[in-house]
């Protein structure tokens, strides 16, 4: 039987939360090792070259963006930037459309050009007037009225999340703006980029500048404690896993993916409906609400990155029912749900040399800016407690 190793941290997960405080604690001193079960870093960040030559994100798009200074500054030790405004598209009733909705939207539906003032003005005489909306179908009824709801929102939800907008809380589709103006970006924070070489590279960079880190993928937990005695655990993992989910298991939502690349000469053969050269489909993501199509979205990353190379790929998105032996992307924000984590984090928070941090750690949505600041202030709380 080989020797335990004593270390400071073990850090579980290889993904932002993980990597951000080992590189934090390891740059402060301590000795930290990282494990993930897959064979990779970065988490669902990670990104790499296809078969076509061409740089996709397998588990699905991932749009940095933040109005952080600190965040900015933070990550730019391990990359530069290729700046871009994320842009999608939605299909239904045949044609694309401007999303999130907007004056363009507008007059898409109407046909014919229109004004910030008739667009507002339509709006006030159709939306429904919900003081405070409960959930997701009264957050958008309350704001567009029921047309431009079922057309763009409830069967994509239905579709997504397999439970009806009713039955989520109202963050869930009020993440979405609807704009007045004509603004077609899908987000407005003030930085929009991507690494410049990718998620994997600055993953790896953070790593090459932590000499105090030791990564061991394919590693599971179990594995490790069987390796490791430590001082503090850092679990990114699900939460109700660590304590064996005694109060049963919470709700995730899984996804699916499909890819397909195409050509130079498939590409010139699109470009009547990309509108642009080189390029599938008109925007970096389609979304597809109608119930009949199988996917909710496609990704064309491309769009994003910039990449100069005559093929392109594009995934296709299926929701997918979780089980043990599927990625956990989404935790279902219902109250029943927000009630079972409110249980697990009542026993994590008698975990005196645990932290939970993460999307899985602590049940909830986050984007990438939000879960790099996490990390970042879990790791101060951690070098200030373990330098005494």
């Amino acid at each position: 039987m080989s020797a335990i190793s004593s270390i400071d941290f073990l850090i579980v997960g290889a993904g932002f939360s993980g990597l951000v405080t080992a590189e934090r604690l390891s740059n402060a001193g301590f000795c930290c090792v990282v494990i993930d079960q897959r064979d990779h870093l970065g988490g669902n960040a990670y990104d790499c070259y296809d078969e076509a030559g061409v740089l996709i994100h397998p588990y699905g798009p991932h749009y940095f963006r933040t109005n952080s200074q600190r965040i900015i500054d933070y990550l730019s030790r391990f990359t530069e930037w290729h700046p871009v405004e994320y842009e999608i598209k939605s299909f239904t009733r045949d044609q694309y459309w401007s999303f999130p909705i907007n004056l363009n939207t507008f007059e898409e539906w109407l046909g014919r050009s229109s004004t910030e003032e008739e667009w507002s003005a339509w709006l006030e005489e159709t939306k429904v007037a919900i003081d405070h909306p409960q959930n997701s179908e009264e957050v958008i009824v309350s704001q567009v009225g029921w047309e431009l709801y079922r057309t763009f929102f409830e069967p994509y939800t239905l579709k997504q999340w397999k439970l009806h907008p009713r039955e989520l809380q109202a963050s869930v589709c009020g993440r979405i703006p609807i704009r007045l103006n004509r603004d077609n970006r899908y987000v407005t924070d003030t930085f929009q980029a991507l690494p410049a070489n990718g998620y994997t590279a600055m993953f790896q960079s953070m790593v090459d500048q932590s000499p105090g880190i030791e990564v061991k993928l394919s590693t599971s937990f179990a594995e490790a404690q069987k390796q490791y005695s430590y001082k503090h655990l850092i679990f990114t993992g699900p939460i109700d896993t660590y304590f064996d989910h005694c109060f049963g298991a919470l709700p995730y939502r899984s996804l699916r993916f499909e890819r397909e690349s195409y050509q130079a000469s498939e590409l010139t053969a699109r470009e009547e409906i990309s509108g642009k050269k080189g390029h599938w489909q008109p925007a970096m993501q389609v979304n597809y609400p109608d119930l009949d199509v199988p996917y909710t979205r496609t990704v064309e990353i491309k769009h994003a990155t910039g990449q100069k190379i005559a093929a392109t790929t594009v995934i296709r998105e299926f929701p997918d029912d979780w089980s043990p032996s599927k990625e956990p992307f989404y935790p279902i924000p219902t109250n029943e749900s927000s009630e079972l984590y409110a249980r697990y984090r009542a026993l994590a928070d008698q975990e005196q040399h645990v932290s939970f941090i993460g999307r899985l750690g602590t049940y909830r949505y986050y984007n990438m800016d939000q879960v790099t600041g996490m990390a970042l202030t879990e790791a101060e709380k951690l070098i200030k407690r373990y330098s005494r």
